[in-house]
Order: C-alpha cells, then sequence, then structure tokens
C-alpha cells in the first residue's frame, strides 16, 4: 500500500473564541490513508470528525504529533489538497462556469484553457447546459456538484469532503452519492470524506475509519467489501451483508467511550 496521508499521535485543541475555553478534540489518533483510497470517517456528534479534516486541510496546526502527505509535513493549504465543504460556497455573481474555474483562474491560467479544464469537470459532474446560470437558479443537489467540479478542476492529489451532502433532502444526496461514487472512480483520487451516516460510509468508502467519543481517536477501520464500481443504492439495499455491516458500524459509533488507546487492529 502505498501511503499518502499519514497521522501520527495527533492532539488538536480548539478554543472558544467567545469565552477563551479550550478543549481538546482530538488526542492519540493515528490514520493512514492509501494513494487513490475513499476513506470515509464516522462517529458520534463532537469527536473531532471535522476537526481532523481541517488539520489534513491545514487550517488549523496540530498542537501535538504529525500530518504528512507523501512523507512531506503538513503545514498550511496547499493546492494539492482540495476541500469541499457542506456550504456550497459558490459567489452569487458569478455563473457556474466562471465559479468552476475560479480556482484556476487565481493560478494565472488564460480564460480559453481555464474554461476548457472547467467544462470538462462540469461534464463529469453530469452538469451539462448550466454553465450559463447563476446559483440561484440551481437546487442544492446542482450547486454542490458545481463545487465538486471546481474543486476537481485545480487538479488536487487529495479531495477533503466535511458532510458535502448533508444540507440536501434525502433522494438528491442518494443521486449525488452515486455521482461521486462514479466521479472518483474515474478521477482516481485520494478521497477523506467526513459523514454523520454509516449507510453513507458504508456507500461510498474503500474503508470506514470509526472515531470514538471526544477527544477523539481512531477506534477502529472496517474495510467494505462491496465493489465501489457496481454500486447503486437498489443494489446495496436489496443486500442483508449491507444491512450487516451498517447495525455493526452503528453498533461501535454508539458504544461507550473507552480509556485512551491506539486504534484496535482492522475489523
Amino acid at each position: 500500500m502505498t501511503v499518502k496521508i499519514e497521522v501520527d499521535n495527533l492532539a488538536l485543541d480548539y478554543t472558544n473564541l467567545e469565552t477563551g475555553v479550550s478543549h481538546r478534540a482530538v488526542e492519540g489518533l493515528d490514520l493512514r490513508v492509501a494513494a487513490d483510497e475513499f476513506l470515509c470517517v464516522v462517529g458520534p456528534s463532537g469527536c473531532g470528525k471535522s476537526t481532523l479534516l481541517s488539520a489534513i486541510a491545514g487550517f488549523l496546526r496540530p498542537t501535538q504529533g504529525r500530518i504528512a502527505m507523501d512523507g512531506r509535513p503538513i503545514t498550511g493549504p496547499g493546492a494539492e489538497r482540495g476541500v469541499v465543504f457542506q456550504e456550497y460556497a459558490l459567489l452569487p455573481w458569478m455563473t457556474v462556469l466562471d465559479n468552476a474555474a475560479l480556482g484556476l483562474k487565481l493560478r494565472g491560467m488564460p480564460k480559453k484553457e481555464r474554461y476548457e479544464e472547467a467544462r470538462r469537470f462540469l461534464a463529469i459532474a453530469n452538469l451539462h447546459g448550466v454553465e450559463h446560470k447563476y446559483p440561484h437558479e440551481l437546487s442544492g443537489g446542482m450547486k454542490q456538484r458545481v463545487a465538486v467540479a471546481r474543486t476537481l478542476a485545480n487538479a488536487p492529489q487529495v479531495m477533503l469532503m466535511d458532510e458535502p451532502f448533508a444540507a440536501v433532502d434525502a433522494q438528491t444526496r442518494m443521486v449525488l452519492q452515486e455521482e461521486l461514487c462514479r466521479i472518483s472512480l474515474r478521477s482516481r483520487l485520494t478521497v477523506v470524506f467526513i459523514t454523520h451516516s454509516v449507510e453513507e460510509a458504508i456507500f461510498l468508502g474503500d474503508r470506514v475509519a470509526v472515531m470514538s467519543p471526544g477527544p477523539g481517536r481512531i477506534r477502529t477501520i472496517v474495510d467494505v467489501p462491496f465493489a465501489r464500481a457496481a454500486r447503486t443504492w437498489a443494489a446495496l439495499n436489496a443486500d442483508s451483508a449491507f444491512s450487516a455491516m451498517r447495525d455493526r458500524l452503528l453498533d461501535l459509533v454508539r458504544r461507550a467511550p473507552q480509556q485512551p488507546r491506539r486504534a484496535e487492529a482492522h475489523a
């Protein structure tokens, strides 16, 4: 396995800007993410999932420990790590095409080239015929696909996704999950995906990392046995193995806190 992201003995402290009080969000966390892997991270509310992602993105500096990509320490944000948030973060005065090409513009790519590249990734995200529309003309699901296309257009090596489908309705979310599964296979990205939904984690991931209640650490990592290229909700909902895995992971997420320890052996 070629390791893309390494997290060693990570501790992260969070300070409430209003009260000035600090608390430890993550402690003693170890994690390895392989190149081209789709890793989903689940855990109870407040366990530090999003804090972990922010640290991998370079938005937070570790209180203790080390985070590295390709063996080099992560010391801040970088174009090689694209981030997709729960909020769409599209600029309302720009068209879909201009939003998708924004990162390329900031990097100085000529207009013709950046539009060609942006159109290519809009097509990959199944966004046809909307390039001249504005964000307010799009559904929530389409806005999130524009955000994904914009991230992909910047050609990151790693895509970090923080509950990107949480704000859309259930039916749209299922469509987006199937689209993301297809896009990630085609683009051959390393993806770290934060979610509170065990079902979403199983549907999307090659592996699922389960975090313990805060201060968060990796409780265990489970391999997902279903072939990603063939995953659809129609198929998995009818599969008893999917239901069994869902129930098993839900039990792990809900389990009472344990004493601090290293991650258990992979399930």
